[in-house]
């Protein structure tokens, strides 16, 4: 087939615009052209007011060859790639272990995909409930303050990316196919297809529950193994070689492969890595609040005369402001038309993060606005950044009462270094509830001082970003582990044979995508090991 890149058309167009557009640029007849598919859409949004529609487009045509020769200096006209994803090994008949995957979040459950489908059998074991559980358990607290530690917005089923957005862009390179691989097996499970095309494709929390579901049902029936309340308290280590682990109710499970797989929050886990020997280091993550706006305004400053056009949806936004105390602060996981929602892990302790419905029609957008920290500012052990996160989430629960509402505050009001009384046209959407006060406690002080210079800053990139009514909501800690679980080049340990630190947790993604495609690559290497190890040629 033929690809044909940067065909752009206005919001309005027709598929008879798309096939004349092909047609014009090719210079071919209606006949010639058998059948085209969308390969990627995307925006063009320089002009506010005047957003035009990117397509790349695959197409078959009898000239192939003929148009080929005609446009070789045209980089817009070459041969369509090839995106198939090719497994790098089958098992072979007799297995003498099988692999097992600590956490069943987007790289533990790509992980375990991919080494079913290749015949290994992976054993999966999650510390929290199935999705649907878990899923009560979490909508529970958010509506009754009722919190379970192993049951939440971060442990269970589907991991953290469950309760966000389902964003499913990332900047990774996907040379070897396996981001295509990642959202294939998510239309395969009941994703929209238009995921496979879009620029920014998400999901949405309720129907990421039943393809996570539909996910481990396939898992399932090519005979892999998923125990959930199953939380692994040991890895069994012996002279640098992992020969299995040991659940909390004292169960020993033989393998020496491990994947570790437990997503940004599973602290007690790197407690327990680091207690073990395993090499850590500490690494950057950032901190702030999540902010409120109406997504009316965000709709109109972003895309002017053609906000609410159905073709654009709820607008988004990405800013960055480089402070004069040296610290970067920028937007982190915007969810238009969304809600912040709680996402503490642990007992006494207040978290935020933000989420979306597939339609993305709430009335408000939200997203993280945060300060880049690194481990100078949390010196001493590699699991330091750890215990600054507990603290400021401990502090943030005190602000909140106590009580696992959030503290809050308006713009206005933090602007003018003044507490907050009483909300004005913005309602915060976090659940438990936000109790209003003075934030400039919640964060350290350079924070503070950064955001407080970079919100006047990003009124001048979206008019109204400083809004006096919009909510400030703490606090965000999450936003990516604060560790890095080394490994080399064959995905392992740097100095524990057999265990594969995977995902988000470990420090390698930032993302469902990424997570999943984090999953696929240390499966692949987890395959070649036991191959290796069986004796067999790939």
């Amino acid at each position: 087939m033929l690809r044909l890149t940067e065909v752009k058309l206005p919001l309005d167009h027709t598929e008879a615009d798309i096939q004349s557009a092909i047609l014009k640029k090719l210079r071919l007849a209606p006949d010639d052209l058998l059948r085209y598919t969308v390969f990627k859409r995307s925006f063009d949004a320089r002009k506010r007011g005047a957003v035009s529609l990117v397509y790349i487009l695959d197409l078959e045509t009898p000239k192939q060859q003929k148009l080929l020769q005609r446009f070789k200096n045209d980089p817009h006209v070459v041969p369509t790639p090839d995106t198939t994803y090719r497994y790098v090994a089958q098992a072979p008949s007799r297995l003498e272990t099988r692999p097992i995957i600590v956490g069943n979040g987007p790289c533990g459950m790509f992980a375990g995909l991919l080494l079913a489908q290749m015949g290994f059998c992976p054993l999966i074991l999650e510390r929290g409930k199935a999705v649907h559980e878990r899923s009560v358990d979490t909508f529970g607290f958010w509506s009754k303050g009722k919190f379970k530690p192993e049951s939440n917005a971060q442990f269970g089923e589907g991991g953290a990316g469950t309760f966000s957005d389902g964003k499913l862009y990332s900047r990774i390179k996907d040379a070897n196919r396996q981001g295509r691989k990642v959202l294939t097996e998510l239309v395969n499970a009941g994703a929209a297809p238009e995921i496979l095309y879009i620029n920014k494709p998400h999901i949405g929390t309720y129907r990421l529950v039943k393809i996570v579901e539909k996910l481990r049902h396939t898992i399932e029936s090519l005979g892999g193994e998923i125990r959930f309340q199953s939380r692994v308290d040991t890895i069994d280590i012996e002279q640098g070689q992992v020969r299995g682990v040991i659940l909390a109710n004292g169960e020993y499970l033989p393998s020496e492969h491990v994947i570790v797989a437990v997503g940004h929050s599973a602290r007690d886990t790197f407690e327990m890595l680091h207690r073990q020997g395993v090499y850590i280091e500490p690494k950057p993550f950032s901190i702030g609040f999540r902010v409120e706006h109406p997504q009316a305004l965000i709709d109109q400053c972003r895309l002017g005369a053609q906000a609410g056009h159905p073709m654009l949806g709820a607008a988004d936004y990405q800013l960055v402001h480089h402070c004069s105390n040296k610290r970067s602060v920028y937007s982190f996981c915007m969810c238009p038309g969304g809600q912040v929602v709680a996402a503490t892990s642990e007992s006494g302790r207040v978290a935020t993060n933000g989420m979306s419905q597939y339609e993305r029609s709430g009335k408000n957008a939200n997203s993280g606005i945060v300060v880049g920290i690194t481990p100078e500012d949390y010196p001493g052990s590699p699991l330091a950044g750890i215990e600054l996160q507990r603290r400021l989430e401990e502090r943030a629960f005190e602000l909140g009462g106590s009580t696992y509402e959030a503290p809050g505050q308006l713009i206005g009001d933090f602007l003018a270094q003044q507490p907050s009384t009483q909300l004005g046209s913005v309602k915060p959407s976090y659940r438990p509830g936000v109790r209003l006060g003075d934030l400039s406690s919640s964060l350290p002080e350079y924070a503070i001082a950064a955001i407080r210079e970079a919100i006047p800053a990003f009124d001048q990139q979206i008019k109204g970003f400083a809004m006096p009514d919009a909510v400030l909501t703490g606090v965000e800690t999450r936003t990516s582990s604060p560790i890095c679980i080394k490994r080399g080049a064959d995905c392992q340990s740097l100095n524990t044979k057999g265990l594969y630190p995977a995902g988000e947790g470990a420090g390698y993604a930032g993302g469902i995508l990424s997570a999943g495609v984090d999953g696929i690559k240390v499966a692949e290497a987890v395959a070649l090991s036991l191959m290796e190890t069986a004796g067999c040629r790939r």
